[in-house]
C-alpha cells in the first residue's frame, strides 16, 4: 500500500437531515446522481432531501435511499475531482452504509442499490409493526459486560435483547424486545453505565428482524452482483466480502451486530491511516477517533469544500 492508504467509510441511518445535498448542488456529477435516484424510484427524492418535510425524510423507506443517494453523489464528486480514489485501499459502511460501500467497490450498481435499500426499508418497517421493539445506547461499559447484561436480561424476561452496534470503545447500541431492553438498561445502570434510549420503534440488528431478513433474501437475489474491485469490509464478519458471500452477509446483517470497532481495527491493521466519511454528516469520524486516535478521520464535506 501507499504511504497514506485511504479508506472510504459510509454512514447509515441517523445521518439524514433536511438540506442534505445542498453542498453538492454545484457539481454536475452529484446532480446526475440525484436525478438518477428520482428516475429510478419514481419519486422526487432530491426535493425530499433538500426541502423535506422532515417527517417524510425520517421515514425509513425514504431515509435509506436518501442516505445512499447522498453518499454516492459525494463519492462521484470525490472520484472525479480528487486523487483520493487512487489511494483507496478499503471501503466499509455502517449498517445501511454497507450498500454504499458495495457501490463504491463496484459490486453493485447505484440503481440496484436504490431498489434494494428502498425495499429493505419497507421490510424493516413492516417487521417493526409486526414485532415492535426498542433500541438504546449503553455508554461507558466494555462490550463483554454489555453482552452479559443482554444475556441476563433475556433470561429474566424470556424475551430477546442483544448488541446491535459495537460502534467504538464505550459506545454499544442494544436492540430487541422493549421489556428485555428495559431490564438490560436497568442492569447497565447498576453497573455504572450510562444509557440513552433511541427514538425508534424498530429493533434493528436483532431477532425481531428475522422476518424481514427472510423476505429480503429474494430481493437481494434479484440484483446483479459483480466481483468487488476493492476490498469491502462486511459488518457481520469485520472482514472483506467476496461475490459469493455478499447476499448471505447482507441477509445476516439485519439480525446480527454491526461489528464496527473490529472493522475499523481490521482496516487500520491493513495499513489505512486516513478515513474519509462519505455521507451527510461526520458520525463515523467521531467513532474512529475513539477507536484509534492515531489515524485521521474527516468528513467528505472537508474534502469537497476545498474543490
Amino acid at each position: 500500500m501507499s504511504q497514506e492508504a485511504v479508506a472510504f467509510i459510509f454512514p447509515g441511518q441517523g445521518s439524514q437531515f433536511v438540506g442534505m445535498g445542498q453542498e453538492l448542488a454545484t457539481f454536475p456529477e452529484a446532480r446526475h446522481v440525484f436525478a438518477q435516484a428520482d428516475e429510478v424510484l419514481g419519486l422526487p427524492l432530491s426535493k425530499l432531501c433538500l426541502e423535506g418535510p422532515e417527517a417524510d425524510l425520517n421515514d425509513t423507506i425514504n431515509t435509506q435511499p436518501a442516505i445512499v443517494t447522498h453518499s454516492v453523489a459525494a463519492l462521484r464528486v470525490i472520484e472525479a475531482r480528487t486523487d483520493l480514489a487512487s489511494r483507496l485501499a478499503l471501503v466499509a459502511g455502517h449498517s445501511l452504509g454497507e450498500f454504499s460501500a458495495l457501490v463504491c467497490a463496484g459490486a453493485l450498481s447505484f440503481a440496484d442499490a436504490l431498489r434494494l435499500v428502498r425495499e429493505r426499508g419497507r421490510l424493516m418497517k413492516k417487521a417493526g409493526e409486526q414485532h415492535p421493539g426498542a433500541m438504546a445506547a449503553v455508554l461507558g461499559l466494555d462490550r463483554s459486560i454489555v453482552e452479559n447484561i443482554c444475556g441476563e436480561a433475556s433470561r429474566a424476561t424470556d424475551r430477546p435483547v442483544q448488541i446491535a452496534n459495537d460502534n467504538c470503545p464505550g459506545q454499544i447500541v442494544i436492540s430487541g424486545d422493549k421489556a428485555a431492553l428495559d431490564k438490560a438498561l436497568e442492569l447497565a445502570k447498576a453497573r455504572r453505565g450510562k444509557v440513552r434510549p433511541l427514538a425508534v420503534s424498530i429493533a434493528a440488528h436483532s431477532a425481531h428482524m428475522a422476518g424481514a431478513a427472510q423476505e429480503f433474501r429474494a430481493v437481494l437475489e434479484s440484483a446483479h452482483w459483480a466481483e468487488p474491485r476493492l476490498l469491502a469490509v462486511a459488518n457481520t464478519t469485520a472482514r472483506p466480502v467476496g461475490r459469493g458471500s455478499v447476499i448471505d452477509l447482507l441477509v445476516a446483517q439485519l439480525t446480527s451486530p454491526v461489528r464496527w470497532t473490529e472493522s475499523v481495527q481490521f482496516m487500520i491493521g491493513k495499513g489505512v491511516t486516513r478515513f474519509i466519511e462519505v455521507g451527510p454528516k461526520d458520525v463515523l469520524c467521531g467513532m474512529i477517533k475513539r477507536i484509534d486516535a492515531a489515524v485521521t478521520a474527516q468528513p467528505c464535506t472537508a474534502v469537497i469544500s476545498g474543490l
